[in-house]
């Protein structure tokens, strides 16, 4: 093959257009760069070969973070939906998450044309083989067609296209998701270039005719009445009301049967499958050995789009033969006539371990170049797209000579992600949980905007006219927040009433509106009952503020202190160049894990698996002092 340079150079490359490429391409152009956007191919952009929905518990949070940063995720998904939930709607605000189904064809259409229109961005059909690297800085791409592409920066995003092989029963092949091209060259590249890959494992069920299904026997999933949206810029009133219900089945006892009776056919347990699989998205083979005492499965039967028969069968991931997937999926109520239109597969991929990377998604082997989304260890279009934006933005940045876009972990989610996946690394494709934020009740639903948007401002991601509306909401949050702590409730008749209505003693004396608030029954409408509506009308997104920031005051208050904490140690920089062999007394593990990671501050370095607290004292002191101090003086620093 002859290579020839193409006489277009650019400021930044992005390699595969899934949904972290889409937004890490749509950051770098949007941020005045000029960005070449290269996928296997155009009819995949922002494809979705699983799930067809985008949200839910922790990853909704993450959508909304992409929204407020000014990525696109959000919008695309508020003008694609055909139904929307919020969840968890009956536990408190740090849990709650939206989640939509998605019209899939759609989403794909629109977000493609997002990116064809976007003025800084070339969005063009081709295969990266090679990457272009000189004296350890990365300067471009070469495609399988011979093209070399140069740009300053390069983010990488090929997804589970990288050396991708589907496996249903005992057919295997090369291929990247529902059965597009696999880049297979791109990843020896790595290889030589010193960069060590691991092999994951995900998978997809079958999709089945909805025709031939019986919803009588499943029970109804509507979407809300109440209008919601994850962008902050979608108009309430464009509010889908004709949404498509998604429907609820469960396995039982003879599917449970038919699993058993064919594991010897079943590639996760003949050997066939070699790549980690999820934790929290088994297999429905995987499901029915671990829990075995489980008499039956709950899944999920979604709509893929208005104007296609596919329903995605949720919770039903498989790898099975394909006769034996259509002997499980009669067994179930509702689908024993279930005409199978798509077979379900794994699919095993290659991934770059994470620890290689820097807090910017930076690989710290060859400079300049970035990776993102499932390429490193994730599972899910929100995780991916969460990277991808980070990677964009800090590519621009990297050509722009500023400095780089790091979140922190008491900042969003995708701050706790991305802290996770280059401290700890990952042994399975790894997915956020509202239980891995340590500052969940502030990293939540309803205060993205409030958390990012000046950050998204500042990088030129958000307009003044979006940045001034933040802007006038503190201000009406902060104003309603003073009225209520200046306000007192008399008890007269009405407040007593309340009160006797909601099992809880009379007022004697007069309260503070917001101490008044605090109480479990209490809501802020029911204090505007009491004391009136302010001067100016409060729009919902405040009041919900309010409330939440006066409910939880406690709980808030502890986590600031915490994060206080947390600063000062993130202020703590370890040097560059930090000889850890040097420092004595370190355990074993620890000085193992040290050298691997390179953490940047003494946060980091607490974070990581296998250092204890002894061994970050003595860092500590060696980092302060410049010399290995005795026990007795280590431990007086710390007391210090």
């Amino acid at each position: 093959m002859r290579e020839y340079d193409v006489q277009e150079h650019y400021d930044v490359i992005v390699v595969g257009a899934g949904h972290a490429g889409c937004e890490a391409a749509l950051a770098a152009a949007r941020m005045g760069q000029k960005t070449l956007l290269l996928t296997i191919n155009l009819d995949m952009v922002a494809f979705m070969p699983c799930n067809p929905s985008i949200g839910g518990p922790a990853k909704g949070i993450v959508v909304r973070e992409i929204d407020a940063l000014g990525g696109q995720m959000g919008r695309n998904i508020d003008a694609t939906y055909i139904q929307m939930r919020m969840l968890n709607t009956g536990k408190g605000p740090a849990v709650r998450a939206l989640r939509a189904q998605a019209d899939k064809n759609e989403y794909h259409r629109v977000m493609k044309a997002t990116l064809e229109q976007e003025p800084n961005l070339t969005l063009r059909q081709g295969l990266a083989d090679k990457l272009i690297v000189e004296n350890g800085v990365c300067q471009g791409v070469i495609t399988n067609t011979g093209a070399r592409y140069h740009a300053q920066a390069v983010v990488l995003t090929a997804g589970t296209s990288s050396r991708g092989k589907i496996i249903i029963g005992e057919l295997m092949y090369s291929s990247g998701p529902n059965n597009s091209l696999p880049s297979i060259k791109l990843s020896e590249d790595l290889e030589r270039r010193g960069l060590k890959l691991q092999r994951f494992k995900t998978g997809t069920p079958p999709r089945v005719n909805k025709d031939s299904l019986d919803f009588t026997q499943m029970q109804e999933q509507p979407g809300d009445d109440t209008p919601r949206a994850f962008s902050y810029e979608t108009n309430p009133q464009d509010y889908l009301q004709e949404q498509i219900s998604c429907w609820m089945t469960y396995t039982n006892e003879n599917t449970h049967q038919i699993i058993r009776d064919n594991l010897d056919r079943a590639p996760m347990f003949s050997g066939i499958i070699k790549g980690v699989g999820p934790r929290y998205c088994p297999s429905i083979e995987d499901k029915v050995v671990r829990f075995a005492d489980k008499p039956r499965h709950q899944l999920f039967i979604e709509p893929e789009g208005k104007d296609t028969q596919e329903y995605y069968v949720g919770d039903f991931s498989t790898s099975m033969p394909e006769e034996i997937q259509q002997k499980m999926l009669h067994s179930v109520a509702g689908l024993e006539h279930a005409q199978m239109m798509r077979p379900g597969y794994a699919i095993e991929y290659d991934i770059v371990e994470p620890w290689q990377l820097k807090q910017t998604l930076e690989t710290k082997k060859i400079k300049n170049l970035y990776t993102a989304g499932q390429m490193n260890g994730t599972s899910g279009y929100e995780e991916a797209a969460g990277q991808g934006i980070i990677a964009g933005i800090n590519a621009a940045l990297r050509v722009q000579n500023k400095a780089p876009f790091i979140l922190k972990r008491n900042e969003a989610y995708i701050g706790v992600m991305i802290d996770d996946l280059v401290t700890k690394g990952t042994n399975e494709p790894y997915r956020l949980l509202t239980s891995r934020a340590e500052y969940r009740l502030i990293l939540r639903h309803d205060n993205a905007d409030l958390r990012l948007t000046e950050k998204g401002h500042e990088l030129g991601l958000i307009s003044d006219e979006r940045f001034a509306k933040l802007q006038q909401k503190q201000q009406q949050i902060a104003a309603e927040m003073q009225r209520l702590a200046t306000t007192r409730i008399k008890p007269n008749q009405q407040v007593n009433e309340f009160l006797a209505q909601q099992q809880m003693p009379a007022l004697q004396d007069g309260v503070i509106a917001a101490d008044f608030l605090k109480r479990p029954q209490v809501h802020y409408q029911d204090i505007i009952n009491f004391i009136g509506p302010a001067a100016t009308p409060v729009p919902d997104a405040v009041s919900e503020q309010v409330e939440i920031s006066i409910k939880y005051a406690g709980y808030i208050k502890k986590e600031e202190a915490q994060i206080a904490h947390l600063k000062k140690l993130e202020a703590k920089k370890i040097p560059d160049n930090i000889d850890y062999d040097a420092i004595s007394g370190l355990a074993t593990e620890a000085l193992q894990k040290l050298k691997k990671i390179n953490p940047t501050t003494i946060a980091q370095a607490e974070r990581i698996s296998g250092v204890n607290p002894a061994d970050i004292s003595i860092l500590m002191v060696y980092i302060q002092r410049g010399r290995i101090a005795k026990v007795s003086d280590q431990t007086q620093k710390v007391n210090d």
